[in-house]
């Protein structure tokens, strides 16, 4: 079961571990070969505590019970280290990245510095055709403004190359832009989902509920619901409308929430409960990215201070005195 409805790639790894089992390979080597397929302590803590379980006995729901519980208090803390590191993370972020841009700067103002460093079916195709056009339309450009004459191997190059780039970085600025308002709309979604279905709706009725009521504030959420009501319409299952709602919108959130609602429905799980216990984790992560992007304000207000606010401010100060000085030594000079 969790090799069939858990995430890639650790599916594949259980089901692997499977195989092995269906070959007579005892089961505690094919659990051992899966740790060390998987370095990851918290799976070697799970085959542990299985192993453990098998030798000596013991209630296997409540150790694995406290298991989950070990794992869920590791990734919090985890979580709780990013967001009060999250100063020091951006900092060196931007002191690796400034020796790449200081380059970048000498390339542009002294081209002797450059070095060759080349290290849906219908959008698929407009987007090859896209990468294959604004290369052509800028190095056109390029030759029609006399750019080329600066340097005429230089810039027809550089503009072919930020031609390229430049429709694959809009499309991954789009996809991220829609990626953070569908996270952004999640949780109210979460909370008017989880009262459609404890006043007694049923988890496709409240999903069409939740579609209709949200098309005002979140319309890409609502979208996609009433995409997946649709889907289930024309005689597609549950389990697969919800499956492809996961692969389309491409977050984390919206994968574990159906994974966790296709297990409810395998398992006769209160649906309601379930969504509760989600619906406060996603809140709680909610509240930590935003107290990670809080922690890199300080940081990020660095660069505007540099080079706009400091320099304004040592013209103001600075400069009646350096007037006046200058007109002092004008003045001393002899005529």
């Amino acid at each position: 079961m969790i090799a069939k409805e858990s995430a890639e790639p650790i599916a594949g790894e259980f089901r692997a571990t499977f195989e092995e089992q269906n070959f007579d390979l005892p089961v505690p080597d094919a659990l051992l070969n899966l740790t060390e397929r998987v370095p990851i302590v918290d799976v070697r803590f799970f085959i542990t505590a299985l192993l453990v379980q098998k030798e000596t006995g013991g209630n296997l729901a409540e150790i694995l019970d406290g298991l989950a519980r070990v794992v869920r208090d590791r990734f919090r803390i985890y979580r709780e280290v990013r967001v009060r590191t999250a100063q020091g993370r951006l900092t060196a972020g931007i002191l690796i990245a400034l020796p790449i841009f200081m380059l970048c700067v000498l390339s542009i103002l002294n081209p002797t510095y450059i070095r060759v460093l080349f290290g849906d079916p219908t959008a698929v195709l407009a987007m090859r055709g896209l990468k294959l056009a604004v290369p052509v339309v800028l190095v056109i450009l390029v030759f029609i403004t006399g750019f080329y004459r600066l340097n005429p191997y230089v810039f027809p190059v550089l503009a072919a190359i930020v031609g390229y780039l430049v429709p694959e970085a809009w499309l991954v600025w789009r996809v991220h832009a829609r990626q953070h308002r569908l996270r952004r709309a999640l949780p109210d979604c979460l909370d008017l989902l989880v009262i459609c279905v404890e006043a007694g709706l049923g988890l496709d009725q409240a999903l069409m509920k939740v579609a209709q009521e949200m098309r005002v504030t979140h319309r890409e959420l609502s979208d996609e619901l009433q995409l997946v009501n649709l889907e289930m319409r024309i005689g597609k299952s549950r389990i697969d409308a919800l499956r492809e709602l996961a692969r389309r919108t491409g977050l984390d959130d919206i994968k574990s929430l159906v994974a966790m609602l296709i297990q409810t429905e395998r398992f006769g799980t209160s649906v309601a409960k379930s969504l509760r216990v989600y619906s406060d984790d996603l809140r709680v992560k909610r509240r930590q990215r935003a107290e990670e992007a809080s922690a890199k304000t300080t940081v990020k207000m660095v660069p505007p201070l540099v080079f706009f606010i400091f320099p304004a401010l040592m013209v103001v100060i600075l400069g009646p005195a350096v007037i006046t000085l200058l007109r002092q030594l004008m003045l001393a000079l002899p005529a």
